[in-house]
C-alpha cells in the first residue's frame, strides 16, 4: 500500500515551498498554508513564474509558526535589493514593507495580499491537494539528468506518494464527467484531471533561464512511457503531469501527515 512520503505547501504563492509533517484541509480543501499568501502588479494580475522569469530568483525562507518570511536575490543587479530582509506577514505593515521591496525588485508596483480562508489555488476550481509519485519524479529527473529535488521544485506538487511506478498517480482520474475516489488516511479526496502545465517547469527554478528544447523532450518522452491506465479522454495532450483534486466539504478541517496510506477507491461519474 502506498503512503505520502512528502507535504509541501507554498505558503506565498510562486515562492519557494515547506516541507510539514502534518497539517490540515482548510476552506475549499487545499492544505493550510498553502498559498495563503499572493502578489499582485496594478492591474491584480498575479506576480508569478507565468508572468515573469524573475521569480525565480527570488529565494524565500518561511516559519510556518510565525509566518517570517526571509528573502533574498540571486546574483543582485546594481538596482535590486542586496539585503535579506525579513517580513512578519500577519502584520499589514509589515506586508506594506515587503511589497514596497518587491516593488524595488520587480520594477513595478507590486502588493502582497493575504487569504488565510482558502489561499490563492493555482487551479480555481479544484482547490485540493496536487499530487504526485515518487516514481514519476525520478523518471523526470533521468529524462533531464536533473536531482529529483530539482524536478520537485519545477513542478510543485503538494503532496509525494512513495510509489515506485512512474505515473502511478495517473491511476487517480478517469475521464471527463468521472472522479476517482481514494483516501490519504482516512480523509476522501476525488482525483479529477491531470495537471496541465505551463512555462514554469521549463525554467532553472533558481536562475529562471528557460532550458532549451525542454517542452519538446518532455511531451516526447511521456508519450514513449505512456502506461496503459494514462487512458483517457482527460489526457489530449502530453504536457500534462501531476493529479488536481477535490476534497469533499465534509472533510474541511481533517488532518493529513506523512506516512498516511494511500487506499485507491472507485472511478465514478461525478453527481
Amino acid at each position: 500500500m502506498p503512503h505520502v512520503t512528502r507535504l509541501r505547501v507554498f505558503p506565498v504563492k510562486s515562492l519557494d515551498g515547506i516541507d510539514v509533517s502534518s497539517t490540515t484541509l482548510g476552506e475549499g480543501g487545499a492544505l493550510a498554508l498553502d498559498r495563503e499568501y499572493a502578489m499582485f502588479d496594478a492591474d491584480g494580475d498575479y506576480v508569478n513564474g507565468k508572468a515573469t522569469a524573475a521569480v525565480h530568483r527570488l529565494d524565500s525562507t518561511f516559519d510556518p509558526d510565525t509566518h517570517d518570511l526571509t528573502l533574498s536575490v540571486t546574483d543582485p543587479g546594481p538596482d535590486e535589493p542586496a539585503d535579506e530582509p525579513t517580513f512578519r506577514l500577519r502584520d499589514d505593515d509589515e506586508r506594506a514593507a515587503l511589497s514596497k521591496w518587491l516593488t524595488d525588485f520587480f520594477g513595478y508596483p507590486v502588493t502582497v495580499e493575504r487569504d488565510d480562508r482558502g489561499g490563492y489555488p493555482d487551479d480555481t476550481e479544484l482547490h485540493g491537494p496536487t499530487v504526485i509519485s515518487t516514481g514519476t519524479v525520478r523518471e523526470v529527473a533521468d529524462w533531464f539528468d536533473l536531482p529529483a529535488e530539482n524536478v520537485r521544485r519545477r513542478f510543485r506538487a503538494n503532496v509525494e506518494i512513495d510509489a515506485a511506478e512512474p505515473f502511478w498517480e495517473d491511476r487517480l482520474f478517469g475521464d471527463h464527467g468521472e472522479v476517482v475516489d481514494f483516501e490519504v488516511g482516512d480523509v476522501p479526496v476525488e482525483g479529477v484531471n491531470p495537471c496541465q502545465r505551463c512555462v514554469v517547469p521549463s525554467r532553472d527554478p533558481d536562475t529562471g533561464a528557460e532550458d532549451e528544447g525542454f517542452r519538446e523532450r518532455f511531451v516526447e518522452k511521456r508519450r514513449e512511457t505512456e502506461p496503459p491506465w494514462t487512458d483517457s479522454d482527460r489526457f489530449d495532450h502530453y504536457f500534462r503531469l501531476m493529479l488536481n483534486t477535490t476534497v469533499p466539504k465534509s472533510a474541511w478541517g481533517s488532518e493529513v501527515g506523512v506516512g498516511d496510506a494511500v487506499t485507491v477507491g472507485e472511478r465514478r461519474e461525478i453527481a
